[in-house]
C-alpha cells in the first residue's frame, strides 16, 4: 500500500517487504513500467473501482504457501482501488530514515529486479529470501528478524 505513515517523526526506521518505493514525484506504475511485466497482471480484473485477484492468480501471488493458506489469502486479501499504482504520495520516508528491504527472489507480483533496484536506490540494507510476494506469511521468522534488526539499529 502507498502510505505517508513512514514520514511521521515517531518512525525511526523502515522495513520494506517486497514493496514498491516510489519517490514523491513518481508513481508505483512508473516504477513498474521500467521492468518486465510480472505474471500476476494476467490474473487481475478491475471492477467496481477495485483491483480483484482472480483465483488463477493466487499461485503468482502466494504460491509458496500451503493450499489452505492460499485460499485464505484470496478470501481475505486487500482489494486496492483501481488507480492505486497511479497515485503520488507526498514525502519520501526512505530519503531520511534508515531502511531495510526484504527482496522476494521468487516474486511474480513485484518484479524482483525492481525490488533490488528500489532497495539500492534508497540505500537500504538488503535481505533477500526465496519467497513469493508474501514473505511475511511464508517466511515470518525471517521477516521478523529483519524487523528486529531495524529496531535494534535505533538503540545503537
Amino acid at each position: 500500500m502507498i502510505t505517508k505513515a513512514g514520514t511521521h517523526d515517531r518512525v525511526g526506521a523502515l522495513v520494506y517487504i517486497a514493496a514498491l518505493a516510489p519517490d514523491e514525484d513518481e508513481t508505483s506504475q512508473e516504477q513498474q513500467d521500467k521492468f518486465p511485466r510480472t505474471p500476476i497482471f494476467e490474473h487481475v480484473e478491475v471492477a467496481d473501482g477495485r483491483v480483484w485477484l482472480k483465483p488463477s492468480g493466487v499461485p503468482h501471488f502466494c504460491g509458496d504457501l500451503p493450499e489452505a493458506e492460499q485460499k485464505l489469502v484470496l478470501a481475505t486479501g486487500a482489494v486496492p482501488v483501481a488507480d492505486l499504482f497511479n497515485q503520488q504520495v507526498p514525502g519520501t520516508a526512505w530519503r531520511t530514515k534508515p531502511s531495510w528491504y526484504v527482496v522476494a527472489n521468487n516474486d511474480h507480483t513485484v518484479h524482483p529486479d525492481l525490488e533490488r533496484s528500489a532497495a539500492e536506490r534508497m540505500g537500504a540494507k538488503v535481505r533477500p529470501v526465496d519467497s513469493s510476494h508474501v514473505p511475511m506469511l511464508s517466511h515470518p521468522d525471517f521477516v521478523l528478524d529483519v524487523i528486529r534488526e531495524a529496531a535494534k539499529s535505533l538503540d545503537a
